[in-house]
Protein backbone atom coordinates (compact mmCIF):
# COMPACT_ATOMS: atom_id res chain seq x y z
CA UNK A 1 0.00 0.00 0.00
CA UNK A 2 1.56 3.47 -0.53
CA UNK A 3 1.43 5.74 2.20
CA UNK A 4 1.14 9.40 1.36
CA UNK A 5 4.04 11.74 1.42
CA UNK A 6 4.88 15.21 2.14
CA UNK A 7 5.88 15.81 -1.18
CA UNK A 8 2.13 15.14 -2.25
CA UNK A 9 1.12 18.35 -0.44
CA UNK A 10 0.93 20.84 -3.27
CA UNK A 11 -1.79 23.82 -2.20
CA UNK A 12 -2.82 26.09 -4.27
CA UNK A 13 -1.03 30.00 -4.05
CA UNK A 14 -1.50 31.80 -1.89
CA UNK A 15 -1.99 28.83 0.44
CA UNK A 16 2.21 27.82 -0.46
CA UNK A 17 2.78 30.54 1.85
CA UNK A 18 4.36 29.21 5.07
CA UNK A 19 3.00 32.21 6.88
CA UNK A 20 -0.66 32.15 5.80
CA UNK A 21 -0.57 27.75 6.15
CA UNK A 22 0.37 28.88 9.93
CA UNK A 23 -2.05 31.92 10.96
CA UNK A 24 -4.44 29.80 9.61
CA UNK A 25 -3.97 26.26 11.41
CA UNK A 26 -5.51 27.62 14.56
CA UNK A 27 -7.61 30.66 13.24
CA UNK A 28 -10.91 31.17 14.40
CA UNK A 29 -11.46 32.07 10.13
CA UNK A 30 -10.57 28.04 10.00
CA UNK A 31 -12.64 26.79 12.72
CA UNK A 32 -15.91 28.52 11.36
CA UNK A 33 -14.96 27.06 7.60
CA UNK A 34 -14.84 23.33 8.75
CA UNK A 35 -17.58 21.38 7.68
CA UNK A 36 -19.72 19.72 10.78
CA UNK A 37 -17.74 16.44 10.56
CA UNK A 38 -14.94 17.90 11.86
CA UNK A 39 -15.94 18.46 15.34
CA UNK A 40 -17.63 14.99 15.13
CA UNK A 41 -15.25 13.69 18.05
CA UNK A 42 -17.18 16.44 20.34
CA UNK A 43 -20.37 14.29 20.43
CA UNK A 44 -21.07 12.03 23.27
CA UNK A 45 -17.05 12.47 24.39
CA UNK A 46 -17.03 10.94 27.89
CA UNK A 47 -14.65 13.45 30.05
CA UNK A 48 -12.14 11.36 32.09
CA UNK A 49 -9.43 12.04 34.49
CA UNK A 50 -6.33 10.30 34.34
CA UNK A 51 -4.53 9.50 37.63
CA UNK A 52 -1.13 10.07 36.96
CA UNK A 53 -0.16 9.34 41.14
CA UNK A 54 0.99 12.26 43.94
CA UNK A 55 -2.14 13.64 44.23
CA UNK A 56 -2.05 15.06 40.36
CA UNK A 57 -4.72 14.73 37.66
CA UNK A 58 -4.54 15.24 34.01
CA UNK A 59 -7.90 15.65 31.79
CA UNK A 60 -9.60 14.05 28.65
CA UNK A 61 -11.85 13.35 26.50
CA UNK A 62 -12.58 10.09 25.34
CA UNK A 63 -14.59 9.58 22.03
CA UNK A 64 -15.60 5.48 21.43
CA UNK A 65 -16.21 4.60 17.40
CA UNK A 66 -20.09 4.03 15.84
CA UNK A 67 -18.74 2.35 12.95
CA UNK A 68 -20.57 -0.99 13.73
CA UNK A 69 -17.67 -2.83 13.32
CA UNK A 70 -14.72 -3.51 15.93
CA UNK A 71 -12.46 -0.77 16.68
CA UNK A 72 -9.70 -0.98 14.59
CA UNK A 73 -7.31 0.40 18.18
CA UNK A 74 -7.32 3.29 20.03
CA UNK A 75 -5.62 6.89 18.88
CA UNK A 76 -4.46 9.25 21.67
CA UNK A 77 -3.66 12.46 20.40
CA UNK A 78 -1.59 15.36 22.07
CA UNK A 79 -1.96 19.30 21.77
CA UNK A 80 0.49 22.02 21.18
CA UNK A 81 1.83 24.32 23.11
CA UNK A 82 -0.83 26.14 25.13
CA UNK A 83 -3.45 24.42 22.76
CA UNK A 84 -6.09 21.92 24.35
CA UNK A 85 -8.34 19.09 23.53
CA UNK A 86 -10.82 20.84 21.49
CA UNK A 87 -8.01 22.53 19.51
CA UNK A 88 -9.34 23.06 15.92
CA UNK A 89 -6.41 20.28 14.14
CA UNK A 90 -6.76 18.13 17.30
CA UNK A 91 -10.54 18.02 16.56
CA UNK A 92 -10.06 17.54 12.75
CA UNK A 93 -7.49 14.57 13.16
CA UNK A 94 -9.92 12.94 15.70
CA UNK A 95 -12.85 13.25 13.74
CA UNK A 96 -11.20 11.83 10.64
CA UNK A 97 -9.59 8.73 12.90
CA UNK A 98 -13.16 8.44 14.29
CA UNK A 99 -14.72 8.22 11.03
CA UNK A 100 -12.02 5.33 10.44
CA UNK A 101 -12.98 3.00 13.21
CA UNK A 102 -10.95 4.48 15.69
CA UNK A 103 -11.56 4.59 19.10
CA UNK A 104 -9.82 8.32 20.30
CA UNK A 105 -8.59 9.96 23.31
CA UNK A 106 -7.61 13.65 23.51
CA UNK A 107 -5.64 14.24 26.06
CA UNK A 108 -4.86 17.83 27.72
CA UNK A 109 -0.98 18.70 29.22
CA UNK A 110 -1.58 19.80 32.71
CA UNK A 111 -2.81 23.67 32.77
CA UNK A 112 -4.44 22.99 29.18
CA UNK A 113 -7.49 23.53 28.29
CA UNK A 114 -9.93 23.92 31.27
CA UNK A 115 -7.47 21.80 33.43
CA UNK A 116 -5.88 24.62 35.57
CA UNK A 117 -7.64 23.68 38.71
CA UNK A 118 -6.69 20.33 38.67
CA UNK A 119 -3.40 20.46 39.67
CA UNK A 120 -0.50 22.75 42.11
CA UNK A 121 2.30 22.41 40.50
CA UNK A 122 2.67 24.66 37.66
CA UNK A 123 3.24 22.81 33.72
CA UNK A 124 6.47 22.89 31.98
CA UNK A 125 8.07 21.25 29.17
CA UNK A 126 9.87 18.53 30.85
CA UNK A 127 6.77 16.86 32.82
CA UNK A 128 7.23 13.72 30.39
CA UNK A 129 6.80 11.47 33.29
CA UNK A 130 3.43 11.99 34.37
CA UNK A 131 2.26 11.97 30.42
CA UNK A 132 4.14 8.29 30.03
CA UNK A 133 2.13 7.63 32.93
CA UNK A 134 -1.19 8.41 31.75
CA UNK A 135 -0.54 6.80 28.67
CA UNK A 136 -0.16 3.74 30.98
CA UNK A 137 -3.65 4.54 32.43
CA UNK A 138 -5.18 5.18 29.36
CA UNK A 139 -4.36 2.00 28.26
CA UNK A 140 -6.06 0.19 31.29
CA UNK A 141 -8.91 2.08 31.16
CA UNK A 142 -9.54 1.59 27.04
CA UNK A 143 -7.85 -1.75 26.13
CA UNK A 144 -7.31 -1.75 22.68
CA UNK A 145 -5.14 -4.28 20.41
CA UNK A 146 -3.48 -1.22 18.77
CA UNK A 147 -2.15 2.02 20.01
CA UNK A 148 -1.00 4.81 18.35
CA UNK A 149 -0.18 8.18 19.47
CA UNK A 150 0.14 11.18 17.35
CA UNK A 151 0.75 14.69 18.50
CA UNK A 152 1.12 18.01 17.03
CA UNK A 153 4.23 21.00 17.81
CA UNK A 154 4.99 20.32 21.77
CA UNK A 155 2.78 17.82 21.99
CA UNK A 156 4.94 16.12 18.63
CA UNK A 157 8.15 16.49 20.99
CA UNK A 158 6.47 14.79 23.93
CA UNK A 159 4.76 11.80 21.59
CA UNK A 160 8.27 11.29 20.43
CA UNK A 161 10.27 11.03 24.11
CA UNK A 162 6.83 9.55 25.19
CA UNK A 163 7.76 6.21 22.50
CA UNK A 164 11.66 6.18 23.84
CA UNK A 165 9.90 5.87 26.95
CA UNK A 166 7.24 3.95 26.87
CA UNK A 167 8.83 0.58 26.20
CA UNK A 168 10.98 0.25 29.34
CA UNK A 169 8.05 1.67 31.55
CA UNK A 170 5.47 -1.51 30.21
CA UNK A 171 3.45 1.33 28.17
CA UNK A 172 1.61 -0.46 25.73
CA UNK A 173 2.41 1.68 22.45
CA UNK A 174 2.66 0.62 18.72
CA UNK A 175 3.22 4.11 16.74
CA UNK A 176 4.00 7.47 17.51
CA UNK A 177 3.53 10.14 14.70
CA UNK A 178 4.75 13.49 15.59
CA UNK A 179 3.64 16.74 13.43
CA UNK A 180 5.89 19.79 13.12
CA UNK A 181 7.65 18.82 16.80
CA UNK A 182 10.13 20.65 18.70
CA UNK A 183 13.66 19.47 17.83
CA UNK A 184 15.75 21.49 19.65
CA UNK A 185 14.04 23.79 21.97
CA UNK A 186 16.99 26.48 22.34
CA UNK A 187 17.09 26.80 18.91
CA UNK A 188 12.99 26.88 18.46
CA UNK A 189 13.34 29.75 20.92
CA UNK A 190 15.82 31.86 19.57
CA UNK A 191 13.87 31.50 16.13
CA UNK A 192 10.55 32.85 17.73
CA UNK A 193 12.58 36.05 19.13
CA UNK A 194 14.88 36.88 16.56
CA UNK A 195 13.88 35.25 13.07
CA UNK A 196 10.46 34.93 13.45
CA UNK A 197 7.60 37.67 12.33
CA UNK A 198 7.06 39.62 15.79
CA UNK A 199 3.50 38.67 15.92
CA UNK A 200 4.24 34.86 16.27
CA UNK A 201 6.18 35.31 19.46
CA UNK A 202 3.02 37.89 20.45
CA UNK A 203 0.48 35.29 19.44
CA UNK A 204 2.08 32.72 22.28
CA UNK A 205 2.95 35.37 24.65
CA UNK A 206 -0.48 36.57 24.83
CA UNK A 207 -1.71 33.00 25.11
CA UNK A 208 0.66 32.10 27.87
CA UNK A 209 0.15 34.92 30.13
CA UNK A 210 -3.58 34.28 30.13
CA UNK A 211 -2.89 30.61 30.97
CA UNK A 212 -0.69 31.80 34.05
CA UNK A 213 -3.22 34.22 35.29
CA UNK A 214 -5.70 31.87 35.51
CA UNK A 215 -3.26 29.28 37.06
CA UNK A 216 -3.06 32.07 39.63
CA UNK A 217 -6.72 32.51 40.00
CA UNK A 218 -7.32 28.83 40.60
CA UNK A 219 -4.29 29.10 43.71
CA UNK A 220 -4.47 32.35 44.94
CA UNK A 221 -2.65 30.95 47.89
CA UNK A 222 0.62 30.78 45.58
CA UNK A 223 2.83 33.02 43.61
CA UNK A 224 3.49 31.95 40.60
CA UNK A 225 5.01 34.70 39.21
CA UNK A 226 5.89 38.46 39.70
CA UNK A 227 3.82 41.22 38.14
CA UNK A 228 6.92 42.62 36.78
CA UNK A 229 8.28 38.80 35.65
CA UNK A 230 4.87 38.31 33.74
CA UNK A 231 6.03 41.86 31.29
CA UNK A 232 9.10 40.10 30.38
CA UNK A 233 9.70 38.25 26.70
CA UNK A 234 9.80 34.94 26.16
CA UNK A 235 13.12 34.26 26.84
CA UNK A 236 12.89 36.17 30.40
CA UNK A 237 9.78 34.98 31.50
CA UNK A 238 10.69 31.17 30.95
CA UNK A 239 13.91 31.71 32.91
CA UNK A 240 12.35 33.26 35.61
CA UNK A 241 9.38 30.09 35.92
CA UNK A 242 12.08 27.70 35.39
CA UNK A 243 14.66 29.52 38.54
CA UNK A 244 11.36 29.31 40.24
CA UNK A 245 9.37 26.43 39.93
CA UNK A 246 11.89 23.25 38.34
CA UNK A 247 15.30 21.82 40.10
CA UNK A 248 17.01 22.89 36.28
CA UNK A 249 19.37 25.39 37.40
CA UNK A 250 19.78 27.59 34.29
CA UNK A 251 17.35 28.31 31.54
CA UNK A 252 19.73 26.31 29.20
CA UNK A 253 19.66 22.91 31.31
CA UNK A 254 15.86 23.23 31.11
CA UNK A 255 15.90 23.67 27.43
CA UNK A 256 18.17 20.80 26.89
CA UNK A 257 16.08 19.02 29.24
CA UNK A 258 13.06 18.14 26.32
CA UNK A 259 15.56 18.39 23.57
CA UNK A 260 15.03 15.38 20.73
CA UNK A 261 17.90 16.87 18.72
CA UNK A 262 21.16 15.22 17.29
CA UNK A 263 21.33 11.59 18.29
CA UNK A 264 18.54 11.12 21.16
CA UNK A 265 15.83 9.54 18.89
CA UNK A 266 18.31 6.41 18.11
CA UNK A 267 16.53 5.46 21.48
CA UNK A 268 12.80 5.70 19.93
CA UNK A 269 12.52 1.85 19.35
CA UNK A 270 8.93 1.78 18.05
CA UNK A 271 7.96 2.28 14.64
CA UNK A 272 7.69 5.99 13.86
CA UNK A 273 6.79 9.26 11.63
CA UNK A 274 8.18 12.66 11.84
CA UNK A 275 6.30 15.22 9.23
CA UNK A 276 7.64 18.34 8.83
CA UNK A 277 7.79 21.38 6.49
CA UNK A 278 10.51 23.08 5.22
CA UNK A 279 8.59 26.29 5.05
CA UNK A 280 7.58 26.07 9.03
CA UNK A 281 8.45 29.73 10.40
CA UNK A 282 8.17 28.58 14.08
CA UNK A 283 10.56 25.99 14.00
CA UNK A 284 13.46 25.79 11.91
CA UNK A 285 14.04 22.78 9.53
CA UNK A 286 17.60 23.02 10.29
CA UNK A 287 17.28 20.60 13.28
CA UNK A 288 15.37 17.97 11.43
CA UNK A 289 18.07 18.07 8.90
CA UNK A 290 20.90 17.22 11.58
CA UNK A 291 18.77 14.67 12.83
CA UNK A 292 20.39 10.63 13.13
CA UNK A 293 17.69 7.94 13.58
CA UNK A 294 17.35 4.36 13.64
CA UNK A 295 15.67 2.73 10.27
CA UNK A 296 12.35 2.22 11.58
CA UNK A 297 11.56 5.90 12.17
CA UNK A 298 10.71 7.99 8.86
CA UNK A 299 11.68 11.35 8.40
CA UNK A 300 9.18 13.41 6.13
CA UNK A 301 9.75 17.15 4.88
CA UNK A 302 7.11 18.50 2.94
CA UNK A 303 8.13 21.17 0.64
CA UNK A 304 4.71 23.43 1.89
CA UNK A 305 2.56 23.19 5.10
CA UNK A 306 3.85 26.07 7.27
CA UNK A 307 3.79 24.89 11.43
CA UNK A 308 0.83 22.51 11.53
CA UNK A 309 -0.74 23.84 8.60
CA UNK A 310 -1.19 21.69 5.61
CA UNK A 311 -4.15 23.00 4.76
CA UNK A 312 -5.15 21.96 1.39
CA UNK A 313 -7.70 23.92 0.13
CA UNK A 314 -10.26 27.17 0.75
CA UNK A 315 -12.55 24.75 2.77
CA UNK A 316 -9.88 24.56 5.68
CA UNK A 317 -9.16 20.86 5.35
CA UNK A 318 -5.96 19.46 6.04
CA UNK A 319 -3.57 17.12 4.72
CA UNK A 320 -2.49 15.55 7.54
CA UNK A 321 -5.98 14.29 8.36
CA UNK A 322 -5.02 11.85 5.26
CA UNK A 323 -1.85 11.41 6.21
CA UNK A 324 -2.16 10.16 9.52
CA UNK A 325 -5.23 8.06 8.60
CA UNK A 326 -3.10 6.06 5.83
CA UNK A 327 -0.26 5.61 8.33
CA UNK A 328 -2.69 4.51 11.40
CA UNK A 329 -4.18 2.02 8.89
CA UNK A 330 -1.02 0.77 8.43
CA UNK A 331 0.04 -0.13 11.46
CA UNK A 332 -4.06 -1.43 12.56
CA UNK A 333 -3.42 -3.84 9.42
Amino acid sequence: MSLPKGSDFNPPWPLRSGHIQTMLSSSGIRRKLLPRRAHRVQEDAQEVLVDVGHGDRLSGRYTAQRTGRESRGLAILFHGWEGSVDSTYVLQTGSRLLEEGWDIFRLNFRDHGDSHGLNEALFHSCRIDEVVVALGEIASMFPARVIGVAGFSLGGNFALRAGMMAPAKGVPIDYVLAVCPIIDPSEGLFSLESEAPWFYQAYFMQKWRRSLRMKQQAFPQQTYFELDELRQNMRDLTRSLVLRHTDFGSLEAYLEGYSVAGDRLMDLHLPATILTSRDDPVIPVAAFDQLRLPPHVELDIAPYGGHCGFIRDYGMTSFTDDYIAARFDAIAR
